[in-house]
């Protein structure tokens, strides 16, 4: 049993094999476009992939839920959420082309039809809205906060309110702090039991 299938015993053949297939595809994407450090690539089911479904272990999305990857480099936690959530729609964004190349050759060869890849800063996005946000750790969460608040739409129809999904490690507490209540912090140590997990959580910024 991998490490996916131990924490998601739901998942269908075509997830597990799309999961079974992100190891060898971003080992050669890496070897080209440097989207992983080099020596966290052989862990990148536990880091990457596992540490993006913290989202997933939080809260399951509705179907038809639109979300927003803000800074996904090679596609973290987009793509894990994207295969994990087939009826759901995910925007990848990041400000980096080839970064965006290598998402959308991932996704391509995993034939996910609920992703969209685009080279833009969140803050060009203007128009569209989103359930949620989601993304690991590019900047400070309060940076992040006023990078991406806008893109999250008024209306609920998931089972938490809207706004900011922020999966980051360490102490933080002072960058969460301003937000008051409208902050929930969670431990992903209380869903995934690896040494890895003692130190990461999860951020829900209610916007």
């Amino acid at each position: 049993m991998n490490i996916i299938d131990k924490y998601f015993p739901q998942l269908t053949e075509q997830q597990r094999s799309q999961y079974e297939q992100l190891q060898a595809l971003y080992t050669e994407w890496n070897s080209k476009i440097n989207v992983i450090s080099r020596k966290d690539i052989d862990m990148l089911m536990e880091h990457h992939v596992l540490h993006s479904l913290g989202i997933a272990r939080y809260t399951p999305f509705t179907a038809g839920s639109n979300i927003i990857d803000v800074g996904t480099g090679g596609g973290f936690p987009g793509i894990p959420l994207a295969i994990m959530f087939p009826e759901v729609n995910f925007t990848l964004v990041d400000s980096i082309g080839k970064k965006i190349r290598v998402v959308n050759e991932v996704a391509s060869a995993l034939k996910l039809k609920n992703v969209t890849a685009l080279q833009k800063r969140a803050e060009e996005i203007r128009q569209e809205k989103f359930d949620f946000v989601v993304s690991r750790a590019v900047t400070s969460f309060p940076a992040f906060v006023a990078q991406t608040r806008h893109l999250v739409a008024k209306q609920n129809r998931n089972g938490v309110a809207n706004g900011i999904l922020y999966l980051k490690g360490g102490d933080f507490a002072d960058e969460v702090a301003p937000f008051g209540r409208s902050a929930e912090v969670f431990d992903l140590s209380s869903y995934f039991e690896e040494e890895y997990f003692s130190t990461k959580r999860l951020i829900h910024l209610i916007v």
